[in-house]
C-alpha cells in the first residue's frame, strides 16, 4: 500500500472517535478546577468577578413571611443605590400611576431633541419576588442617565401575594395606556433578568392581543426558560457568583410565581413562543452568566424568525453584572450599545 495512503488511513481511524455519534447522550464529568479572575476586564469588573457567592443563594423560603423578609433584605441596598444614582446621573424621579399601576418616571436633566418624543418602558428584575418599589429603579435610572431618554419603570405586583399572571397583567395595562398617547414606534421595552423575560412575554402577549408593538426591545440576560433547560444552567453552575444555581431560591421563585401553571407556557418561559414579527432586539449577557444559554437561545430563535437581533456577551461577567457597578467601563459600554440600538430603530 502506498505510504501516503496508509498514513491517511491511520489518521482517519485515529480521528473516528471524535466524530462518532453516541447512541445515548453521555454526561461529561468536569474535573475540579480554579477559575482565575481575568485581566481582560476593568479593575471595577475584576472586583465583582472575584466576589464570593452570595450567602442567601441557597435559601429556600418556606412561608409568605420568609419570602417577604427575603425581598426586604435585598431591597435596602438597591434603594440606597438608586437615590445616589439620581444625583450622580442628574435624573429626576417622579412616582405616579398609570392604569392604576404604580410607576416611576425617570427624566434626565438634558434630553436631546431626537429623544424628546421617545419613551422607554422598564421592567425590573428580581426573580418575580424581589426589588419592589424604589428598589427596582436602578436600571431605569442608568438607562435614563446614560441613554438620555425618559423611562417609565413599572412597579408590577409580585408573589407571594400576587402570582402569575399579575405581573404581566400590570405591565400590559401600562403598555395599553401608554400607546394611547405615545407613538409605539418611538417606544421601547427593556429590562434585565426577570425584566428581560417579561419584555419578551409582553411582546408575545401584545401580538396575541393585536396591540401595537414597540419599535425595539432590549431583554438583558432574560429569564426566558424557567425549566432549567439549557447548557449554561449546568456549565455555569457555581461559576456564576450572582444566581449560582437554579436549585437555590431561583427555582423556588419560578414555582412560586407560576402558581401551578406549566413552566413551559410561553408567557412564563418565552423561549417556547413564536418570535415571528418581533421588533429589533438587543440582548446582553456574560460568559459566566447562569442565563447565558437563555440569552443565546433567544438570539438564535429570533434570527431563525428573521428578526434583527444583536447579542452582546461580556467577558467573565456573571448574571447581570453590567448593572452592579454603575461607573464601570463595561456598564457604560452596555448602556452605550443599547442606546445606539434604540437610536437606530426608534422613530424620531
Amino acid at each position: 500500500m502506498n505510504t501516503i495512503i496508509r498514513v491517511v488511513l491511520v489518521l482517519a481511524a485515529t480521528a473516528m472517535p471524535y466524530f462518532h455519534v453516541q447512541a445515548e447522550p453521555v454526561v461529561r464529568h468536569v474535573p475540579v478546577r480554579e477559575l482565575p479572575v481575568p485581566d481582560t476586564v476593568s479593575p471595577e469588573m475584576q472586583a465583582l468577578i472575584s466576589a464570593p457567592l452570595p450567602p442567601l443563594w441557597n435559601f429556600h423560603p418556606k412561608s409568605t413571611a420568609e419570602w417577604k423578609a427575603f425581598a426586604a433584605q435585598s431591597a435596602a441596598p438597591q434603594i440606597a443605590q438608586a437615590t445616589t444614582l439620581l444625583a450622580k446621573l442628574k435624573v429626576k424621579r417622579v412616582q405616579s400611576e398609570i392604569a392604576g399601576i404604580r410607576v416611576y418616571i425617570m427624566t434626565p436633566e438634558t434630553v436631546p431633541p431626537e429623544n424628546r418624543d421617545r419613551l422607554l418602558v422598564h421592567l425590573h428584575g428580581g426573580g418575580y419576588v424581589a426589588f419592589p418599589g424604589e428598589a427596582g429603579n436602578v436600571e431605569a435610572i442608568l438607562m435614563a442617565g446614560y441613554g438620555r431618554m425618559r423611562v417609565v419603570s413599572i412597579d408590577y405586583r409580585m408573589p407571594p401575594d400576587f402570582p402569575y399572571p399579575a405581573a404581566l397583567d400590570d405591565a400590559m395595562a401600562v403598555w395599553h395606556a401608554l400607546v394611547k398617547t405615545n407613538d409605539p414606534k418611538k417606544m421601547a421595552i427593556f429590562g434585565t433578568s426577570t425584566g428581560g423575560g417579561m419584555t419578551l412575554a409582553m411582546v408575545l402577549r401584545a401580538k396575541a392581543e393585536k396591540a401595537p408593538l414597540p419599535g425595539a426591545i432590549a431583554p438583558g440576560t432574560p429569564w426566558s426558560d424557567m425549566t432549567k433547560t439549557g447548557d449554561s444552567y449546568f456549565a455555569n453552575e457555581a461559576v456564576d457568583n450572582v444566581l449560582v444555581s437554579h436549585d437555590g431560591w431561583l427555582g423556588d421563585a419560578a414555582k412560586l410565581y407560576a402558581n401551578g401553571h406549566d413552566l413551559k407556557d410561553p408567557l412564563l418561559s418565552p423561549i417556547y413562543g413564536d418570535f415571528h414579527g418581533f421588533p429589533p432586539t438587543v440582548l446582553t449577557t456574560g460568559t459566566r452568566d447562569l442565563f447565558l444559554s437563555n440569552t443565546v437561545r433567544v438570539h438564535r430563535k429570533l434570527r431563525e424568525a428573521d428578526v434583527e437581533a444583536m447579542l452582546n456577551v461580556f467577558e467573565a461577567q456573571s448574571h447581570a453584572q453590567y448593572l452592579f457597578n454603575p461607573y464601570a467601563p463595561e456598564t457604560k459600554e452596555a448602556f452605550r450599545e443599547i442606546t445606539k440600538f434604540f437610536d437606530t430603530h426608534l422613530a424620531k
